[in-house]
This record gives structure tokens, sequence and C-alpha cells, in this order.
């Protein structure tokens, strides 16, 4: 359905749901039509209007990939309050931190659900934050309804029947503007502690908008989501981009690749999303066992880097034409995409071009674009830019001069416009006054035969003030040696860019959201170092 400039949640999904009244919006054990989904956001909006909610308060929402975090998505900006997404595998310091620096009056959360005590934690935490109401949802949430003193999920859309006769509450919707944070999204703190994101109504439409158009999605499109609703790529690039066209999100509770491949066949789901990892994981399971996935066209890999064989494994294996996007939470988060014509060389050596309407510049260390192939910081401009870190003046600041977001990434633009990724700012090694980015030696040890995967890291060095260490997951019952590492790099590339220690290891620490977490790996590297259990490893040429 084409999309109109600046547009409210309540207007987009309202069109939607009057256009495609009887398609499935939400597949889970049951369907849930648009038109069904419409009147529980409603109802949602207005049992929470009754609840004294207005514009301008936050709201957070705990819980897994379930249809009510879908209908929070669409209800609680609708009159005008901030919905504050808490990512479910967080405990109680995590918890605590985002309901308490968002100032979130109301937390909406779901039954026990295995090790997932939502109730139980919020009890813990709920006297430090400035939490009212507790809403529980789930078939089964009587007991954490009493735990919480809390509503359930079921009484509250019993509160708001009959929303359209209510004269007040639909003044309130109306007041609300396109330009009205809607959501704060706390940062993973992959680098740190995290930083709550504010992006408004349009941003987030039109965001999502512009990334279905370019993958051709329709009405007859169902999705598979296995990412979490609580990060852009699940909120944004799946929910919101699938009610753009009315074609159905079908999610997954918590990632599994049995269960993903299940559900495409089942559904006959058209598109999926992912990271390199989930899809490595669904290659493996598909090899393993036949599924029929020919009903799948296209989708998005984000997160992390595309090694070549895995793009032409999902192309060649699952038939999926994947579209590759960049960006970050404080763009909306697109940045730049790969198109479905695009080729495979592109699509895995870039993140493509500018989505429509976004303004990118590659910048040295001044602020002054930089020629055509050279490496800068990635910045952008446009209506994506975030509003603003909630509560931090000095580092939205620091991200966003002049109307341009300082992405902290480096990366190049060709002459046609596509832009190579480089890594993160913070993560570039100089050795001995050379720039070394470990994107390039994870691409190039990804081809190692033995190696499963690969994280980079640079380490304080006597001589050089910084070397390389390789973090390496060896492939199953395969027998690895540090040495053989070095080895594999000597002589093929830049000397500077040659692992001086290699670290064998079963995991990465990763943060809830799937990305390697390499300021932790850097501080467990530097120990074992000082340890002496992990010593310099020289090629064997030069032994």
């Amino acid at each position: 359905m084409p999309y109109r400039e600046w547009e409210t949640f309540k207007e987009r999904i309202e069109k939607i749901s009057k256009k495609f009244p009887e398609n499935p919006a939400v597949i889970c054990e049951e369907e849930m039509s648009y038109g069904e989904l419409y009147e529980k956001v409603m109802r949602t909006a207005y049992g929470l209007y009754k609840l004294g909610i207005r514009k301008g308060d936050k709201v957070s929402l705990w819980m897994q990939n379930t249809p009510e975090w879908i209908i929070c998505w669409w209800a609680v900006p609708i009159i005008g309050a901030v919905l504050v997404p808490i990512d479910h595998w967080y405990r109680t310091v995590e918890a605590e931190h985002i309901m308490s620096h968002s100032d979130s009056i109301a937390v909406i959360t779901y039954e026990t659900m295995g090790k997932w005590r939502f109730a139980d934690m919020i009890n813990e935490v709920r006297d430090k934050t400035k939490i009212k109401h507790v809403i529980v949802a789930g078939k089964n949430s009587e007991e954490d309804i009493k735990k919480v003193n809390g509503i359930g999920f079921e009484e509250l859309l019993n509160m708001g029947k009959c929303w359209e006769k209510d004269e007040e509450f639909l003044k309130e919707v109306k007041s609300v503007s396109p330009d009205d944070v809607s959501l704060i999204l706390y940062t993973s703190g992959t680098t740190g502690v995290p930083k709550g994101v504010m992006l408004c109504q349009n941003q987030i439409i039109k965001n999502a908008y512009d990334q279905g158009e370019n993958m051709k999605v329709s009405e007859k499109d169902r999705l598979l989501v296995p990412v979490p609703f609580t990060h852009c790529f699940g909120c944004v690039m799946s929910i919101t981009l699938m009610a753009n066209f009315g074609g159905a999100v079908v999610p997954i509770l918590v990632f599994n690749e049995r269960e993903v491949l299940e559900k495409i066949e089942k559904h006959r789901c058209t598109m999926i999303h992912g990271t390199p990892t989930m899809f490595h994981r669904e290659l493996k399971e598909l090899r393993r066992r036949n599924y029929d996935v020919s009903s799948l066209r296209t989708g998005i890999m984000a997160g992390a880097p595309c090694p070549e064989d895995l793009m032409k494994a999902t192309l060649n294996e699952m038939g999926v034409n994947l579209c590759i996007t960049y960006g970050l939470t404080e763009a909306s988060p697109g940045i730049t995409m790969t198109s479905l014509e695009d080729s495979i060389e592109d699509r895995v050596k870039t993140v493509g071009r500018p989505l429509p309407d976004i303004e990118v510049k590659i910048v040295d260390e001044n602020g002054n674009e930089v020629p055509r192939g050279q490496v800068g910081e990635i910045i952008c401009k446009g209506y994506n830019v975030m509003k603003g870190y909630y509560k931090m003046p000095e580092k939205t600041a620091e991200t966003i001069r002049n109307g341009w977001l300082y992405s902290g990434d480096l990366g190049s633009m060709d002459e046609r416009g596509y832009i190579t990724f480089k890594g993160r700012k913070k993560e570039l090694i100089i050795v001995g006054g050379f720039n070394v980015y470990p994107l390039d030696i994870e691409q190039y040890l990804r081809e190692f035969e033995k190696i499963q995967d690969v994280a980079v890291v640079g380490v304080p060095d006597e001589d050089l003030g910084e070397v390389v260490v390789a973090a390496v997951i060896p492939k199953d019952s395969v027998k690895l040696e540090p040495v053989e590492v070095v080895d594999y790099c000597y002589g093929k590339i830049a000397s500077a860019k040659v692992p001086r220690y290699v670290y064998i290891t079963d995991f990465f620490p990763l943060s809830g959201r799937g990305k390697v977490q390499k300021f932790k790996l850097v501080e467990e590297i530097k120990e074992l170092i000082e340890k002496g259990k992990l010593k310099k490893i020289t090629p064997s040429a030069l032994s």
C-alpha cells in the first residue's frame, strides 16, 4: 500500500486493516487477521488510556515474540505513549536499568515460561522504578497477575471495549503527530552501557516501507521472523515492514533452526530474516533433514557481514534471494541496502546503496568527505536520524553534528555509490602505524576450511603499539593448531594483518542479540596473555 509522507502508527495500521481485513497479520498457533489485529490494537490503546497512561508516558514491554508483543507495538504509540522494549533474556539488573532510566510507569509482560519468570523479577525491582501498572499476558497468567498485583492482558482488552464511543480518547488519538517519539530502544551494549535511542512514528514507518519496496513485498508474502522483536530487525524491519504491505508475520519465540524450517514448510513462508549465524544453522539442519522450503523467495540478512559461501548456499539450497541491510538503531535503522538484482559479489562485499531520502558520506577525522574508495567514518543525514539519546544530551551532541549522524562505523564508497563496511571505528587496530581493519582479516580467515567462525581484535604491544589477535572457533570435530592460522595468513596478507596471537575457543561472548561483544573478548584475551596462557606465534616459515 503506497506510503504517504508523514504518517502515524494509527493511520498506517487502520488503512492496511481496511484494505486487507481478512489477510492474516500474525500466524502463530492461530491466525490473527488485520481486521482482528486493528480491533485488539484499539482496545489495548483504550485500556491503557483508561489506566491513566497519556501522551509521553513510557511503557516497558518485556516478553518474547508473542502476538501480544505485536498488538502492543501498535497500541502504545496510538495514544502518544512511548514503547520501551526490554530483551526477554535480560535479568533484574538490566531490566531495572531500562525501566528506571526510561521513567516507565507501566510494564506489559508475560506469564512464567520455563526459566522466564518475569513477574518474580518485576517484584524484585519494582520499588526501585516508577512502575505503577503491570499487565500480564498469557493463558495461564492468574498466579503471576496476583504476584505483581496487576491485571491480565485479557482484562485490559475488555476495558478497551467501545473505544470508538469515547470522544476524549479519540481526541487524544487525533492529537498524536507523526513526529512524536514512539519508541525508546536501548542499544545492545556491545561496546559499553546501553543508551536509549528515541525514534518517532514516521521514521519507523517510512524506513520499513522503503526496505519492503526494495524487496517487492506484497500482501501475499509471509515473513518468518526468528530475530527478537526487541531489536529494530524485529520490530521495524519485520512487524512494521509487513504491515506496510498487508503481509503476514510468522514469529519464533526463541530461535531454533528446526522450528524455523518446520514453520516455513507448514505456513509456506515466502520470506525469512536472520543473522549469518542463524542462516548457517538453518542450512546445517536443512542438509541433515529434508524440509520443503520451496516457497521462500527473499528476506534480509543483517547484524554481521555475510560470507560469500553462505550467501551462495542460501540462494542455491534455500532458494532465498537475500538482501543485505546496513544500519544502526540510531538510524531507524536502515541506511543502505542491496537489491534483489545485485550480484552476489555486491551483496557480500558491499552493503548496497543509500535508501531513498537518506544522504550518506564517508568522512575523515575532521568531518571532511574523503575521495571515493578511501576509508573513513560512515555518516548519514535524512528523515531517519534519531531524535537523540534519552536523557543523554552530551552523547547525542557527540553523535549528531549539524544534522549528520556519525555512525562510529568505518567504510568506503565506490563510484556507483555502493558502501563497503569495514567495521567499528573503535575496533580499528593500529599496528606499527598501519591501520588494520578487523573485518578484512575475519573475511579472509573465514575462507580457511578448518574455521567455523572468527573474531579479530587488537591488544597492546610494547614494540608495535597494538597487534592482531584472532579468536577462532574451529569447525566441528576438526583439530586446529594456532600456528596453522598464522601460516594461513603469512605471506598472503600484509604483515601488519597477520595475527600475533591465536585464541582457540568454543564460543564468543555474545550480546542477547547475537553480536560478538568484542570488549569482553579483549578483556578475556588480555588476561590470558598476562597469565602466560596465550603466547605470540611465529610463522613456521620463520621458525
